[in-house]
């Protein structure tokens, strides 16, 4: 497909990376000369060096034969005029993001008018990402399908854990319960596990199931689930803290912020009267002890340094705060920030690309019943889990799963159907209407139910 991409900030760059290795034909559109210039570089794409939203720098782009133009510079405004540019040149389907809470209430009226497919809005899901692990306190990272009825959950095993040096196989005796643990991240490496795997302590692994059954494993193995949040402290009063204490605020949890910027912790103090608001430099460990924060259940750190909300975390995990939250912008520092003890790690980037992604492919596939109803990215981008509609398209329906030939490292997770969820064994099969959602670590990059069988 033909994607135009303007703006070639870190959310630009990170989606037509993203976008780039599913084989499609990227076209960049900035301003700076310098940024445009390191992304023609180091990926394969083009270059239009120019104002976005003008008609002449969209037709030298090549507009007219756009499947897909996406507007990600950092002005709302901005990307909707370009959006509505290019829809008038001829682009099938355009992307705005739209950031600021003011357009929320209006999201349709602006689609309709802007000629808008989809909206993205990389805050207010990193707040909606860090709202849920906050709820379900043990995870460090929470994925849902099937409108809501299957959870993924992410959480390390620590080092007294029951599973450490048990086989996968011997999971349900061990626990219980109806969950499947689908990928393991040890040492930065991605493992679609089969029944032979052999926990250890340590190991990141990401669990699928209901709700319930989650709930009962963590519980079976000594994890503390039924952990309640009262008080939490977030450093950082920008547009996904906001977010985030409006959607805690609802849950009447007590909620400090801190901000550096005396104006915006004006705005803040109008906006969420019920949360306290202080004015000043949360990376100063001595403002951080005097707020209170040995005794705060959760520590959000969201500035825009990743540097200063990783050093911040470090603090509060010293301080033995129960959960704590790091923003970063950079996949490096992802598995830096895991071996520090510190769990969850929020990337906006990678949650809008995953957005992005399964919006393209299931474009990709639109003439097949058999769309992408739900992608994530997990394990730090290195592994996805799909979920697929089956339909009377889907081949080898009702054949017993032990009998498939699948692609490696790709694994059948769970089948909903007619709203039961069922964690799949080798007597089990795809029914047409199931939802099926498959986990895998490879290269795949499925866009239909029938990419996941071999060839062979």
């Amino acid at each position: 497909m033909n994607i135009i991409i303007v703006g070639d900030g870190k959310v630009g760059y990170t989606l037509a990376d993203q976008l780039g290795m599913e084989g499609h034909n990227i076209t960049v559109i900035d301003r700076n000369e310098k940024n445009l210039r390191h992304t023609m570089e180091t990926l394969d794409v083009m270059g239009v060096l120019g104002n976005g939203a003008s008609s002449s720098v969209q037709m030298e782009a090549g507009v007219q034969n756009a499947d897909i133009v996406i507007a990600s510079t950092s002005a709302d405004e901005t990307n909707m005029i370009c959006c509505l540019t290019a829809k008038s040149l001829g682009a099938k389907n355009t992307i705005a993001r739209i950031r600021n809470p003011e357009y929320m209430a209006q999201l349709g009226m602006l689609k309709e008018q802007f000629g808008l497919s989809m909206t993205v809005n990389p805050e207010l899901e990193a707040a909606r990402e860090i709202a849920r692990v906050i709820k379900f306190s043990p995870a460090a990272g929470i994925e849902t399908f099937s409108k809501g009825r299957v959870e993924l959950i992410e959480f390390r095993l620590g080092d007294n854990c029951l599973l450490a040096g048990k086989k996968l196989s011997e999971l349900h005796l061990a626990t219980d319960t109806r969950v499947l643990i689908c990928a393991v991240n040890r040492d930065d490496e991605v493992i679609i596990p089969d029944g032979s795997f052999v926990l250890n302590a340590g190991d990141h692994i990401h669990i699928t199931g209901e709700t319930r059954d989650i709930s009962k494993f963590l519980r079976s193995i000594g994890e503390n689930e039924g952990f309640k949040i009262r008080a939490i402290m977030i450093v950082g009063g920008g547009r996904i803290g906001y977010y985030l204490a409006k959607m805690l605020d609802d849950r009447g949890i007590d909620i400090k912020i801190i901000e550096i910027n005396e104006a915006r912790c004006e705005e803040l103090s109008d906006l969420l009267p019920r949360a306290a608001i202080v004015c000043g430099d949360g990376s100063e460990i001595e403002l951080l002890e005097s707020e209170g924060l040995e005794d705060m259940d959760a520590f959000v750190a969201l500035t825009g340094f990743d540097e200063e909300n990783l050093i911040m975390s470090m603090v509060a995990n010293h301080k033995k705060v129960p959960k704590i939250v790091t923003k970063t912008g950079r996949f490096k520092y992802v598995s830096l920030i895991n071996r520090m003890g510190i769990d969850t790690v929020v990337n906006p980037k990678m949650t809008t690309a995953s957005q992005i992604v399964q919006y393209v492919r299931s474009m990709q596939n639109s003439v097949s019943l058999s769309n992408i109803k739900t992608l994530h990215k997990i394990v730090d981008g290195k592994a996805e889990a799909v979920e697929f509609a089956a339909n009377g398209n889907t081949r080898h329906l009702d054949v017993p799963l032990s009998k498939l030939s699948l692609k490696k490292n790709l694994l059948i997770a769970v089948l909903v159907r007619a709203g039961k969820v069922i964690i799949p064994h080798g007597k089990d099969s795809i029914q047409k209407g199931d939802s099926v959602i498959v986990v895998t670590g490879g290269s795949h990059h499925l866009r239909d139910l029938n990419d996941i069988f071999s060839e062979e």
